[in-house]
C-alpha cells in the first residue's frame, strides 16, 4: 500500500467536495470546542464549590464524641449474665472532649508516610454578647501556622491579617455574618460568655468569609493559647486533631485505622461531606455527556457526507480499481478523508475551546458571598484536551470506516457496464 499516493488521492477528493468537507469539519470543531469549554468550566466550578467546604475540612478528624456509655451496670450483674438486656432512655455520658496525650498522638501521626500534616484544634460553643442580645456561636482555637499551611485560611480573609492571631493577645477573627450582626470592625472588642458562664473580652483583628452562611454567621477563630486561657485549660488541652493526607482517597480506611489505634472517634472527609462529592460527580458526568453527544452528532454528519461522496464518486472509485487500486486501498482512501476531517476539526476545536475558556475566565463574577472570587472559575487541564482530541479521532474514524468498507466492495465492472 502506497500511503503517500493514497493520502494524495484522499486530499484531492476532499477538495472536490470542499463545501461538504468544511461542514463536517465545522461539526467536529464545534463539538470539541463545547466539550473543552464545558469540562473546563464544570471542573472549575467543582473546585470552587469544593474549596468552600472540602478544602476547609480535615481528611480525617480525631475527637471524643459525647455518647452513651456502652457498658451499663446491669451488664455487671451475675443474675442477668445469661440474659439479653434491653436498656432504654440511656443518657449520654460527658467523659470530656479533651484528647489525652495529644502531643504523643500527633507525633505518631506525623511519622506516618501517608500524612501530609496535622493541625490541633479546640472547638467549643460560646455566646457573643451584643448589647442585651446573646448570639450563639463557635470558637475555634487553632495553630494559625498549621491552619494556614493545610487549610489556606488566608484565602478566605476579607479584612485583617491571619498572623495577628499568633501575635496579638486575646484576639479573634470573626465570620463576616457574625461581625455584621454585632456591627464590629477591626480593633473593636467583643464580649464572649463561655458555656461555664465565664465572661471574657476579645479584640477583633480580622474578618473571614467562607461563602457559606451557616459558617459565616456562627464561626470565629482564635489562637490555641487564647482558647486555652478562655476556658481555663492547660496548654496540653485540645479537642480535635485534624489530619491532612497525601491521598484523600485513603481517608475512610485511615480514619477506621486511627480510631482503633488511638481509641478515639474518627470521621473521614468523604463521610462528612458526601453531598458535596455527589454534586461534583454529577456535574462532571453532565459535562462529559454533553460533550460526547456533540461529538457523536458530528460523527453522524461525517458518516452521511462520506456516504454521499461515495455515491457521487462511483466513477472515480471504478477508475481507481480499474487502474490497479485494491479494495483495501479504496477503503483507506475514505478512512484518511475521515481522519483528516477529524484531525483538522479537532485541532481547531482545541484552539477555539481554549480561547472560549480564556474568555469566560476573564468575565467578571462578583458576589457578596464570595469576595475572593473575581471571575468565573475555569480549570485548565491538559488531560481534557487529550481526551477531546482522542475522542474526535475515534469518532471520525468510526464514522468513516463503514462508508469506506462499502466503497471497497464496489465492483468496477458493474459501474462501467452501467455507464
Amino acid at each position: 500500500m502506497n500511503i503517500k499516493l493514497i493520502l494524495n488521492v484522499s486530499i484531492n477528493l476532499l477538495r472536490a467536495r470542499l463545501k461538504q468537507s468544511v461542514v463536517a469539519g465545522v461539526g467536529v470543531t464545534f463539538g470539541i470546542t463545547m466539550f473543552i469549554t464545558l469540562v473546563s468550566f464544570m471542573n472549575g466550578l467543582n473546585q470552587l464549590l469544593d474549596g468552600l467546604i472540602l478544602n476547609r475540612t480535615a481528611h480525617v478528624r480525631l475527637y471524643n464524641e459525647v455518647k452513651p456509655n456502652e457498658t451499663q451496670p446491669v451488664n455487671f450483674s451475675k443474675a442477668y449474665a445469661n440474659h439479653q438486656n434491653f436498656i432504654s432512655s440511656v443518657k449520654p455520658k460527658d467523659s470530656g472532649k479533651e484528647i489525652y496525650d495529644s502531643k504523643a498522638i500527633m507525633k505518631v501521626l506525623l511519622s506516618d508516610e501517608r500524612v501530609q500534616g496535622v493541625a490541633p484544634k479546640i472547638n467549643t460553643q460560646v455566646f457573643f454578647n451584643a448589647g442585651n442580645i446573646e448570639l450563639a456561636g463557635v470558637i475555634n482555637g487553632v495553630d494559625i501556622a498549621a491552619e494556614e499551611k493545610l487549610f489556606m485560611f488566608s484565602d478566605y480573609v476579607v479584612e485583617g491579617d491571619s498572623r495577628d492571631l499568633a501575635t496579638v493577645s486575646n484576639s479573634v477573627f470573626l465570620g463576616k455574618g457574625l461581625a455584621d450582626k454585632m456591627l464590629v470592625n477591626i480593633g473593636d472588642v467583643v464580649n464572649v460568655t463561655t458555656a461555664q458562664g465565664d465572661f471574657v473580652s476579645l479584640k477583633v483583628v480580622g474578618v473571614f468569609q467562607f461563602g457559606l452562611a451557616d459558617l459565616d454567621n456562627t464561626q470565629s477563630y482564635t489562637s490555641l493559647s487564647t482558647a486555652q486561657k478562655l476556658f481555663a485549660k492547660p496548654t496540653s488541652y485540645i479537642t480535635d486533631i485534624q489530619v491532612k493526607l497525601k491521598d484523600v482517597m485513603l481517608a475512610p480506611a485511615v480514619a477506621k485505622e486511627y480510631a482503633e489505634i488511638f481509641q478515639l472517634d474518627a470521621i473521614d472527609i468523604q463521610t462528612a461531606n458526601a453531598q458535596f462529592e455527589t454534586g461534583s460527580t454529577i456535574r462532571s458526568i453532565i459535562s462529559y455527556a454533553v460533550g460526547v453527544t456533540l461529538l457523536i452528532v458530528a460523527g453522524f454528519g461525517i458518516y452521511n457526507i462520506l456516504n454521499m461522496m461515495i455515491y457521487e464518486k462511483m466513477d472515480s472509485i471504478a477508475i481507481l480499481k480499474a487502474t490497479g487500486f485494491s479494495g483495501n486501498d479504496v477503503k483507506w482512501i475514505f478512512v484518511f478523508i475521515s481522519v483528516i476531517i477529524g484531525v483538522s476539526g479537532g485541532t481547531l476545536g482545541l484552539i477555539f475551546g481554549y480561547l472560549l475558556s480564556l474568555l469566560i475566565d476573564n468575565i467578571p463574577f462578583e458576589t457578596a458571598s464570595l469576595p475572593t472570587i473575581k471571575t468565573f472559575p475555569i480549570y485548565y487541564n491538559p488531560v481534557f484536551y487529550m481526551i477531546g482530541l482522542s475522542f474526535a479521532l475515534v469518532t471520525t474514524y468510526i464514522a468513516g470506516l463503514f462508508p469506506a468498507k462499502k466503497a471497497s466492495k464496489i465492483d468496477p465492472v458493474d459501474i462501467i457496464r452501467g455507464k
